[in-house]
């Protein structure tokens, strides 16, 4: 082969189209952004306040401590989650054992019973203590429950998203869900989910993102994190703000933590 043909074979292969260029597969976006919202670093712990809002503007406010683990070698997480306001909930505490490909183990611990429930996993669609997000919302959905199709690129505010339609394969109170999700971040910026009747029924919004800070052992590592977000129930007008404070990612959480025995003695050293 002359150098002249070397040379536009050359040139051929780097005009070409790469797959490295090509976008994820939906399923791949979708895998992306649910690590990033829900499994940044090895655990995390941050303190949380969570504001339920009437379509009036009445409020009610409560205040957690939230504790994750990712279980090493494994998609498998952990979440602890305490109570500490209002009064009337105080020292109510959930866990979960979150797992890919098939139901999650949750508990509640129920102060004025003094009674540790178990959630049944047809309760994981249902409201989580009287705010709009659901169970499911709090620990993360299954990216295999739903069917993924990458509808459209485009921008949301300055931000450069991929538009994903995910369809549940089960039954659940929604016909399909679409997420705006950042391609830098992959976190997701927006989420719509639709009833049966193809109507607008709750809305998802990242109200604020900030990079917090990882332990001391990775103090230059910083994981973007939404810090402020909200759901919104469309039809009546109720809506739930969470903000995220005093984030800290790979705090060293031991396995131990998470434990039933834990939602009835509380680990006091990190739910302060």
């Amino acid at each position: 082969m002359s150098k002249l043909v070397f040379a536009a074979v050359l040139l051929a292969i780097a005009a070409s189209p790469s797959r490295a260029l090509e976008p994820p597969s939906p399923a791949e976006i979708v895998e992306k952004s649910r690590r990033a919202f829900y499994h940044a670093g090895a655990d995390m712990k941050a303190r949380v306040t969570m504001t339920l809002i009437t379509a009036e503007d009445k409020t009610r406010t409560r205040v957690l401590t939230m504790l994750r683990r990712n279980v090493p070698d494994s998609r498998n997480q952990k979440y602890f989650l305490y109570f500490h306001e209002p009064g009337d909930i105080r020292g109510t505490a959930f866990l979960v054992w979150k797992y890919p490909e098939r139901d999650d183990d949750r508990w509640i611990f129920i102060p004025a019973v003094n009674m540790v429930r178990r959630v049944a996993a047809r309760d994981s669609r249902s409201s989580f203590v009287g705010s709009d997000f659901t169970y499911e919302d709090i620990s993360g959905r299954d990216v295999s429950a739903d069917t993924h199709t990458l509808l459209r690129e485009e921008k949301l505010g300055d931000r450069d998203c991929y538009v994903i339609q995910s369809v549940p394969k089960g039954a659940t109170e929604y016909t399909k869900g679409l997420a705006w999700i950042d391609k830098k971040t992959f976190l997701p910026l927006k989420e719509e989910y639709y009833d049966a009747q193809n109507e607008l029924a709750r809305l998802f919004t990242a109200d604020a993102i900030t990079d917090a800070a990882a332990g001391k052992d990775t103090a230059k590592e910083a994981y973007p994190t939404v810090t402020k977000r909200t759901m919104k129930n469309v039809k009546s007008g109720h809506r739930t703000e969470v903000r995220f404070d005093s984030v800290t990612y790979n705090a060293g959480l031991d396995d131990g933590l998470f434990t039933e025995r834990s939602l009835l003695t509380p680990p006091q050293n990190w739910i302060r």
